[in-house]
């Protein structure tokens, strides 16, 4: 039975040390990052992990447009993270976020949320695993930052359509992972 899961919380919160020991005794794994390239505490946990279970990882960084076409038959993906992507998407369709309409940030929603939707379709059609990180948006408050306030505002929407979807979620905090979901 395939599974969606999404890990959420702060800023080094412990999600991406979560996420790739989740599925470290796991043999063809696809990292797709959303970054130019894997943070290097991420990389050499994930060389690690490869090392000590003889398993081999395909890591892709750079993932800034439709993340499915990216999936071939890996039975896991990791996606990291929906909080870059999602930011990445935001500077495509709005660069000037100073003349940001509703309209155009429920444009910018909705197509995030049906590219994770393609990436779901995607693993359950091989009866797969997927793990999204994210960052959770919910425990501060609107920086005073216009650029800042919006990216908060269209992330934690799309977090919300996300988590609803998933079979399963995680808040990290401190290290510490608490299923919620």
């Amino acid at each position: 039975m395939s599974k969606t899961i999404l890990i959420t919380g702060g800023a080094s919160s412990g999600k991406s040390r979560w996420a790739t020991t989740y599925l470290a005794a796991c043999d063809y794994v696809l990292y797709l990052c959303a970054a130019e390239r894997v943070d290097a505490d991420t990389l050499k946990r994930i060389e690690y992990g490869n090392k000590q279970n003889f398993v081999e990882w395909d890591i892709k960084p750079g993932i800034v447009e439709n993340p499915a076409e990216n999936f071939t038959d890996h039975k896991f993906v990791i996606f990291d993270s929906l909080a870059s992507y999602t930011s990445e998407i935001i500077g495509k369709m709005c660069p000037d976020l100073s003349k940001i309409t509703r309209e155009s940030e429920k444009e910018i929603e909705k197509r995030i949320v049906e590219d994770v939707t393609n990436m779901f379709d995607s693993i359950m059609a091989i009866d797969g695993t997927m793990v999204i990180i994210t960052l959770e948006t919910g425990f501060s408050i609107t920086p005073d930052n216009h650029d800042q306030a919006v990216f908060r505002k269209i992330l934690g929407v799309v977090n919300q359509r996300v988590a609803n979807m998933c079979n399963e979620v995680y808040l990290s905090a401190s290290g510490i992972q608490f299923k919620i979901k």
